[in-house]
């Protein structure tokens, strides 16, 4: 009976915080996006008269944005420690990030861990399932410049043009550095099977802990964002023309993103949301290549993405097993490093927004009143 009642107890104070943090992010919602939204309607004439400026203004308040987002997964305990090359050496350099794709947490995982690399988060752009277009956040990554990119044989031709237009009309023009994609097209759960059946059936390698990446974003994005490379491949003119107005070098780095969840069980955004897992360390392995080594050729590209995705499993089978990533080549043990946000900053964030929240509110509430 006490065993009973302790369980009951525990189960009473799981729901009580479910419903806490449910609220507190409902909230947390409606005064941030909204305040995003106000502030870059009023600021749309600096737009006309400095867009870098208005884009400079729109990218720290959408730091902001996923600070807050990163600040659910922290006060819940879920934290990120880091493996391999250390990112922000490159900070400031233009770089194409790969990324096996497990949940919806990955993405969440992705905003908490890139909040200490520089200006990467406010000059990033996201390629996403165009489900998420729908979703609560999806208003601010349309205005941010984000791609979502819609799945199946129906729609791949198509959209991959459509790709190469977003690209050029906004990447550059908007002062964007990195570009965030998960090649597998997919959930690992939901395409597993699929993708043994190719891997069996055309002589590829058997996968478990990823999928094999399919080629066609990929192949767009380099294209359209390299320079004249020293192995003889090139972009497109349109991407050389936007490299040359703003001053780019193009894409200079591939950067190799493995997210490793404790005893393969990822984290979802339900378990964000709601806080019910106990507190969890995500792992996260990073890998640099420079884009010179990277071919551009579809049949080259294939192989050489094949093999970083085989590295993946390799990598994903041995923490399993182990607990942690194989050191590099000539080292005895792979160094880490606990990924730390700063939680006065994030109160400052949150603070501003709850702040500006309450002034529009009662800015459009004035204006209803003078009108109606």
């Amino acid at each position: 009976m006490a065993q009973l009642m302790d369980g009951a107890g525990k189960l009473s104070w799981v729901l009580l915080k479910s419903v806490m943090r449910f609220t507190f992010m409902f909230f947390n919602n409606c005064v941030a996006i909204p305040s995003y939204c106000l502030y870059l309607l009023l600021l749309q004439p600096l737009r006309i008269w400095d867009s870098s400026a208005f884009w400079h203004i729109e990218g720290v308040m959408f730091k902001w944005l996923l600070a807050m987002v990163s600040s659910w997964g922290w006060i819940a305990g879920y934290t990120v420690t880091e493996w391999g090359d250390d990112v922000r050496d490159i900070s400031e350099e233009e770089a194409m990030v790969i990324v096996n794709h497990q949940s919806t947490g990955d993405v969440c995982t992705l905003m908490m861990c890139l909040q200490d690399k520089g200006t990467v988060v406010r000059k990033m752009m996201w390629l996403m399932d165009h489900v998420f277009k729908y979703t609560n956040f999806g208003l601010v990554s349309l205005i941010h410049g984000d791609f979502f990119i819609r799945q199946g044989k129906a729609h791949r031709d198509k959209q991959l043009v459509y790709l190469k237009e977003h690209l050029e009309k906004y990447y550059h023009n908007r002062d964007r550095k990195w570009i965030v994609l998960f090649p597998e097209g997919g959930f690992l759960r939901k395409r597993r099977e699929t993708s043994q059946l190719f891997a069996k059936k055309n002589s590829l390698p058997h996968l478990t802990h990823v999928t094999l990446p399919r080629l066609g974003a990929t192949h767009v994005i380099l294209k359209t964002l390299s320079a004249q490379q020293e192995n003889g491949s090139v972009g497109s003119d349109s991407g050389t023309r936007n490299q040359t107005v703003n001053k780019s070098k193009g894409l200079q780095w591939v950067i190799d993103v493995t997210i490793a969840y404790p005893k393969a069980r990822p984290m979802d955004i339900q378990t964000w949301i709601f806080g019910y897992r106990p507190p969890t360390v995500t792992h996260v392995h990073y890998r640099m290549y420079p884009i010179k080594e990277v071919p551009i050729e579809a049949e080259a590209l294939t192989d050489w993405l094949y093999q970083r995705f085989v590295e993946k499993e390799e990598l994903l089978a041995h923490f399993y097993n182990t607990g942690s990533f194989p050191p590099p080549d000539g080292q005895k043990e792979a160094a880490s490093r606990q990924m730390t946000l700063d939680p006065v900053w994030l109160c400052m964030v949150q603070s501003f927004a709850f702040a500006s929240g309450y002034m529009w509110y009662n800015v459009l509430q004035y204006l209803y009143c003078c009108l109606f």
